[in-house]
């Protein structure tokens, strides 16, 4: 099963196969026409973020920042050049580090000016990803993703007994020297600061995109033999994507450490790689800014929903999982889909269809969410605690109100919620599939191979 599509195409809520319809190369030309604007777009939104945000929200709006450049560089390596790794953690770690000595530098002067500073961290990132990226880039598949997590969790085992390059449990810290006139010493001068590295490195990497070599590892995607029957060196070819993937991961490592003025070695924890692959492909790694979409959303989810409950990694678990059986096209693919059905399809019924999968969606996300908060407010060990033999249980407190667990209705109103939901769920599943059939094919006759 290739793990850039690792969904079965006659699932019939799948909208590849609609997808298909419309030919590859105008989805290529629609999307290079639109990638530009969007860009310059969003870099214009989010320089003006800051007048509207709280210093907390500007926080954690520097975090999606990273998070976006680092899913993105992810991306060069699994979605450009169907790669996936499972141990990009270390790069951006050993990009973190790599910063956070260049600014403790020269006496805490730091070797570059603090704007600079990142610079260290694609420097660092590159390296290793040559060193680690030598071996790993000799197999393909699940044994390339394999070589890529050992290697990764082989730092993470070592670099708590290396203190003085990471410092032990405590980390290393250093503080943002003033330069050009700045001080950094405000997150929003931090923010304007990490705003620019990150636009300026997605250009590039969309300009790689879009460069001979970027083409050629479009080849190793989809038939790295042939590449190699036509006389071009695969081996070479995907170190170079590793290096250049490993290399911008550095950079988001550094501007990590410089917003922090701190590194640890949890950084190169597997988390932060399993992270970057469930934003990657909740986005979409079929499109450039794909991952960069998941990213920015999944940030800000965590941000917003793990203040409300201690449950947050499995409602993104839940939703990894949705998307991956339902919309395997990640989250970017939805616009492109809702194009391949209103071309032969009233607007209307295509609006109708969409309420309906909103509502399946409604009730499905209002009894998931009610029966896991029960359930973990019941089993969590100071509620346990305030059990005793023989007596009812407490009620527990959810929404402003009191829940008893032993009884019957508690349990009832999530179930008829999940129920409700499955039943418009297939209702629409069902409708969407007839939509689908009912479409003629079009521009190059059928779905593409």
């Amino acid at each position: 099963m290739n793990p850039t599509n690792p969904m079965d195409p006659t699932n019939p809520m799948d909208p590849a196969p609609a997808l298909a319809r419309v030919p590859a190369r105008v989805r290529a030309a629609d999307a290079d026409r639109a990638a530009v604007p969007a860009m310059l777009a969003g870099a214009a939104l989010l320089a003006l973020l800051p007048a509207v945000l709280s210093p907390g929200l500007l926080n954690a709006a520097n975090q999606m920042l990273i998070a976006v450049l680092f899913a993105s560089a992810f991306n060069v390596l699994a979605g450009q050049s169907g790669m996936l790794a499972f141990g990009h953690a270390a790069y951006f770690g050993i990009g973190a580090f790599a910063t956070i000595h260049a600014m403790n530098a020269l006496g805490g002067e730091g070797l570059l000016p603090t704007p600079l500073l990142p610079v260290f961290g694609l420097l660092a990132g590159g390296a290793l990803g040559v060193a680690a990226g030598w071996f790993s880039t000799q197999r393909t598949g699940v044994y390339f993703s394999m070589i890529t997590l050992a290697l990764a969790e082989l730092i993470h085992a070592l670099a708590p007994h290396l203190k003085e390059v990471f410092g032990g449990e405590a980390g290393v810290s250093s503080m943002r020297m003033p330069a050009w006139g700045l001080d950094f010493g405000s997150s929003l001068q931090v923010y304007y600061l990490t705003l620019a590295w990150v636009s300026a490195c997605l250009a590039l990497l969309f300009f790689f995109t879009r460069t001979p070599v970027g083409r050629l590892a479009l080849g190793l995607r989809e038939n790295g033999h042939r590449l190699k029957f036509l006389g071009y060196n695969v081996h070479a070819l995907r170190l170079l994507v590793f290096v250049v993937s490993s290399a911008f991961a550095g950079v988001a490592g550094g501007l990590q450490a410089m917003a922090n003025e701190s590194a640890n070695y949890v950084l190169f924890d597997v988390r932060l790689s399993s992270e970057v692959v469930l934003n990657a492909y909740i986005g979409g790694v079929g499109v450039f800014f794909g991952p960069a979409l998941g990213a920015a959303l999944m940030t800000l989810f965590g941000y917003f929903v793990s203040d409300l409950t201690r449950s947050w990694l499995l409602y993104q678990g839940i939703l990894f999982v949705l998307i991956m059986m339902y919309l395997p096209t990640g989250l970017s693919g939805l616009l492109p889909w809702w194009r391949a059905h209103s071309r032969h399809q009233p607007a209307g019924r295509l609006a109708r269809l969409a309420a309906l999968s909103l509502l399946a969606g409604a009730l499905l996300l209002a009894g998931t969410v009610l029966s896991v908060e029960l359930l973990q407010r019941v089993f969590a060990q100071d509620y346990q605690a305030q059990l005793a033999a023989g007596q009812a249980w407490p009620a527990v407190a959810f929404l402003g109100r009191d829940w008893l667990p032993g009884a019957p209705s508690t349990w009832l109103l999530p179930l008829a919620l999940l129920a409700a939901g499955s039943l418009a769920a297939r209702a629409a599943a069902r409708r969407w599939q007839e939509a689908g059939d009912a479409a003629p094919a079009a521009g190059d006759g059928g779905p593409t191979p």
